[in-house]
């Protein structure tokens, strides 16, 4: 079926990239134990105020991005508009309607084409952003996703985007600007501005930038809908990983702050009355009430949880079959668009927006309707009574190509701006057509799919809310004239409408219920808005996943889950682990950690000691070698190819270059005298470490049994550890002791956070390749480790409980036989897994 798909067309298509993990597990160099172990109370209560005062700010300034957006983006449609409307006015009387088209192309085509240009300078900006932050919270690093150059495209590129009428919204970035915003404030400084820096050294870990993004997206959630609870349950249930009480009170403040700062300068600007408070974010529903003229009317009735149902079921086929029909052009984008030149996606965007602009122009001439304009609502319901209506509903009446005292109900949906159209199709009673409904919603299906992926800043709620809003006005319409069901109002089908469809293409379930009532300011419609979203959500599920999911795993990005299914449980933790370990030594040399550096890609190594005496009973007795041996050979075969082509495509150490910058101190330096083992554990602070200086890192070439020799288990340490330590030349020679070796303090390890070095782009020539380097200071000798017999659940909700990175698997003796990443608990992953497992029953 078209709604159908598989997992090996999606492997076999799709390529999976390496994306580096963020660092959320603490390590012992954590910051907050530095901090608060040179504090006393007050001070520790300061710097937890400063926290608070961060994300207030964060709050305002999203608000504020919110507002710039809102603000440009009137401006700019108006202007369109007004230019537009009285060129149709006078064309349509002189039959010049072909010049009304070129200047609306004109418009459109000039604001899309910016917007395109915004997004070759920053190609992250592009779609909503939502699936890319999505991924961060989760804890997967997307290059660029946080930057200052990012919000700027991000936030300009939009507002020209809505301009240029395309079929997308602003909220869906909004979310991703509060989120670089979050990102970037706490931090004080820029990538896009480095000369811009400040000496604030706190919040720089991986960790306090999680909270502060989650915080950020809240916000952008708030300004966008004016729902601080929808937001702060939107960063809980679509983004993180990992969630702390703490954390969910300073997200509401944050998005509290957001909500009443755009609050407070929109309605100031738009009404002069400033403190009022009545607009509360980017987009308003407006009140829902009957006429009191008509006392058959009520809201919903008991009666009505029936068609919701249905309408539910409908919304969320008809959201599989958006998702699936966006997949396939996404994946013909990857094939076909993105491989070419960058100037082929400014002309696909180009095209989607001459297409977008001639089929409105085209419809709203030949398919539109003539309705006639009456003072009354008497008449029928197939009139319009201006008394009864707001005047901005009113206002947004469109009478393009028809005559005096009528109006154009298709023009009045399409040449107005979408939040404008919501609120018609919300509260207007009897204006559209079910032909108009019928098309509208057909046209608007085809283009929003068609839309949302190209190179441009794109939101998907509005798009999605509107055309929802058309399939709920359409039911009740049918629902009246052919049921003679009068009771209904029309403008709850069409939030249910609105409601069913986001919620069977996006798949989001409370956050999502919360933000719809927010911005309904009607709690009696939790429940049928929660029913809807949930027959909405097991509906499309069933068919395929959200839209939002199917980007993220076309980008190929390791995402977790909350949880894994029953039949995991028949892995273990050496199933999935990863057995052919890279480590380094406590103590090991230059030239050993640069060789491990730059052939690959792994971002910690466990620090490990040999335990060569229970070598023969490791390889005799073990599980792993004995059960396993046959699948993990072919594994690490695998890995080790991986590793080779790497290694091929790498820069080589200097070793020939290198020369000791420590030498003509230590010529200077007297011998130490020997001293006793006592006096060294008293003085020289002695570690439990044996010195071991490796001539050669682990490698491809080694054999089976290199492999997997007993390996006792000391501690985890950082890439970006290990190449600030050689950035800074921490290190001691061989004739001294460990204890001469230079001590960097937290500060200085996180003084590049967050974009460290990268090991090829390193001066080494200075250094020694025989020196050594002690790395027990700056390792975590504590991290979280489980049992090769641990079940795959216990693994996973370790992992999403705790937030962590890496985790270690140790057998009952201390010995590290495997390590488990992120990687190795993604879907495809486990399912491949479970599949080899069941080979071997």
């Amino acid at each position: 079926t078209i709604l159908g798909e598989t997992h090996e067309e999606e492997d076999e298509i799709l390529p999976r990239k390496d994306y580096e993990s963020l660092d959320y597990d603490r390590c012992i160099n954590d910051p907050y134990l530095e901090i608060l172990e040179s504090m006393d109370n007050k001070k520790a209560q300061r710097y937890e105020a400063v926290k608070w005062v961060l994300v207030f700010a964060i709050g305002v300034c999203t608000g504020l991005v919110g507002l710039f957006v809102d603000f440009f983006v009137r401006l700019f449609t108006q202007l369109k508009f007004q230019v537009v409307q009285s060129s149709v006015e006078e064309c349509t009387e002189k039959g010049c309607l072909a010049l009304s088209l070129l200047e609306l192309l004109g418009f459109n085509l000039t604001f899309v084409f910016l917007a395109s240009l915004l997004v070759l300078i920053q190609p992250v900006a592009a779609g909503s952003g939502i699936p890319e932050i999505k991924c961060y919270l989760n804890g997967v690093k997307v290059p660029g996703v946080v930057r200052l150059r990012t919000v700027v495209c991000k936030a300009t590129g939009v507002l020209f985007s809505v301009a240029g009428g395309l079929f997308v919204g602003k909220e869906g970035p909004m979310i991703h600007s509060g989120a670089v915003v979050g990102a970037g404030l706490p931090q004080f400084q820029s990538v896009s501005l480095r000369k811009i820096q400040f000496n604030f050294p706190y919040f720089c870990s991986d960790r306090d930038k999680r909270d502060f993004v989650s915080a950020g997206a809240a916000a952008g959630v708030a300004a966008a809908f004016g729902a601080p609870i929808g937001g702060t349950l939107f960063s809980l249930e679509e983004g993180s990983s990992f969630w702390n009480q703490g954390l969910t009170w300073k997200v509401l403040f944050c998005s509290m702050a957001a909500t009443f700062t755009l609050n407070f300068f929109r309605s100031g600007i738009q009404f002069g009355s400033w403190g009022s408070f009545q607009l509360p974010g980017l987009l308003n529903f407006g009140e829902f009430k009957c006429s009191e003229s008509d006392k058959k009317c009520h809201l919903w009735t008991a009666v009505d949880l029936g068609f919701f149902i249905l309408m539910g079921i409908v919304g969320g086929l008809l959201g599989a079959t958006f998702n699936c029909l966006n997949k396939r052009l996404a994946k013909y984008r990857m094939r076909n668009v993105h491989p070419k030149p960058k100037l082929v996606r400014v002309l696909e965007s180009l095209l989607v927006s001459l297409t977008t602009t001639v089929m409105v122009f085209v419809a709203s001439m030949v398919l539109g309707e003539c309705r006639p304009i009456s003072p009354s609502r008497h008449g029928g319901n197939d009139t319009l009574s201006l008394q009864d209506i707001s005047e901005d509903v009113n206002s947004s009446i469109k009478t393009f190509f028809c005559p005096n005292e009528t109006y154009n109900d298709m023009a009045t949906l399409f040449f107005n701006p979408q939040e404008s159209a919501i609120l018609q199709l919300f509260h207007q009673d009897g204006t559209f057509s079910p032909v108009t409904l019928s098309l509208f919603f057909l046209l608007y299906f085809l283009l929003s799919c068609w839309t949302y992926g190209i190179s441009v800043p794109s939101g998907l709620f509005v798009p999605s809310l509107l055309c929802g809003a058309a399939f709920g006005r359409l039911v009740a319409n049918l629902l009246k004239s052919y049921i003679g069901l009068d009771h209904i109002y029309s403008g709850t089908f069409a939030l249910i409408g609105a409601a069913a469809f986001l919620g069977g293409v996006v798949r989001m379930t409370i956050s999502l219920t919360v933000i719809l009532i927010e911005s309904t300011n009607e709690i009696s419609y939790g429940l049928p808005i929660m029913i809807t979203l949930m027959v909405a959500k097991w509906t499309g599920d069933f068919f395929n996943k959200g839209i939002y999911d199917i980007h993220v795993n076309l980008r190929g990005v390791p995402l977790l889950e909350w949880e894994t299914g029953m039949e995991m449980d028949k892995l273990q933790a050496s199933d999935i682990m990863e057995p052919n370990l890279t480590y380094v030594y406590p103590h090991t040399r230059i030239q050993s950690l640069v060789s491990i550096l730059r052939t690959t890609v792994h971002h910690a190594f466990p620090v490990v000691t040999e335990n060569r005496g229970n070598e023969r009973e490791f390889m005799k007795g073990n599980q792993l070698i004995s059960n396993n041996i046959k699948f993990k050979k072919s594994s690490i075969l695998t890995r080790a190819g991986e590793q080779r082509k790497r290694s091929q495509s790498m820069k080589s150490y200097p070793s020939s270059e290198l020369r000791n910058m420590c030498d003509e101190h230590i010529a200077t330096e007297e011998p130490p005298e020997k001293e006793d083992l006592l006096q060294q554990m008293l003085e020289r602070r002695y570690t439990p470490y044996p010195n071991l200086y490796p001539d050669q890192s682990p490698s491809e070439e080694w054999t089976m049994e290199e492999r997997f020799r007993p390996l006792t288990f000391h501690g985890l340490i950082l890439r970006s550890q290990l190449v600030t330590l050689l950035d800074r030349g921490v290190c001691y020679s061989e004739s001294q002791s460990s204890a001469s070796q230079p001590r960097l303090s937290h500060a200085e390890m996180l003084e590049d956070y967050p974009h460290y070095p990268d090991i090829h782009d390193l001066d080494l020539t200075l250094l020694n390749p025989r020196m050594i380097v002690d790395v027990t200071p700056y390792m975590n000798p504590s991290p979280f480790t489980v049992s090769p017999n641990t079940h795959v659940s216990q693994v996973f909700n370790l992992f999403r409980t705790m937030g962590l990175r890496h985790l270690p698997v140790v057998n009952a003796v201390g010995e590290v036989v495997g390590i488990i990443t992120r990687h190795n608990l993604t879907h495809e992953f486990l399912q491949a897994r479970l599949r080899q497992h069941y080979q071997t029953i």
